[in-house]
């Protein structure tokens, strides 16, 4: 449903890698940009690890998700297969995207961090700036037109980005966010989830 922000991410068939090169992650990012262009999405935070990636996403209208991810999905998947000649070896991706609806309260910068910090957690970064394909590298490093792709989000980032990103989760937040991912459940409060089932049955 538009108007609401989703945490996304899809992992790589038999866990394995998905980017090999730079060039690869890189090849991901502007296929962001071209779905961004096409379907005009906003995209708040995003992180690309070797056999998966997150992206926080939060589309205008109802369709806009679907049609957005659909695109970004078969094209990059039709991309790697040809550029390493393994067309019609199965599917790249272990199946349809997962996307957990997000309370736009501290719920969503909750997720936002939990996205940002995951090559810290996998300790393929020191810090969240220095991995090159995600959003915290773009918010601190980027040029104009890198932080470009990033949308304002709903609920504004801390004054002070930084110092936020670079503390650590605390133990429960990291357990809540990782039942809603392994349980496939929204992430926020009864509240909110209760206006989110009542709006989609207007909508219906």
């Amino acid at each position: 449903m538009g108007g609401y922000v989703y945490h996304v991410l899809n992992r790589a068939n038999g866990k394995q890698r998905i980017f090999h090169t730079p060039e690869a992650y890189a090849e991901f990012e502007r296929l962001l940009y071209e779905a961004n262009e096409q379907f005009a999405m906003r995209i708040l935070a995003y992180v690309l690890m070797p056999n998966h990636w997150h992206l926080l996403l939060h589309p205008r209208q109802d369709n806009d998700m679907p049609d957005f991810m659909r695109w970004l999905t078969t094209t990059h998947a039709a991309k790697f297969r040809n550029k390493t000649n393994t067309v019609g070896e199965g599917h790249l991706y272990q199946g349809r995207y997962k996307s957990f609806l997000v309370d736009t309260d501290s719920y969503l910068l909750t997720a936002l961090k939990y996205i940002e910090r995951n090559p810290v957690r996998a300790k393929l970064s020191v810090l969240p700036e220095k991995w090159r394909w995600g959003s915290a590298y773009r918010r601190v490093h980027g040029t104009k037109k890198e932080r470009a792709l990033l949308a304002v989000s709903p609920t504004p980032l801390p004054y002070r980005y930084r110092a936020w990103i670079h503390e650590a989760e605390q133990l429960e937040e990291l357990d809540e966010i990782r039942r809603s991912v392994n349980k496939g459940t929204p992430f926020g409060t009864e509240g909110f989830l209760t206006h989110f089932s009542r709006d989609r049955n207007k909508r219906k």
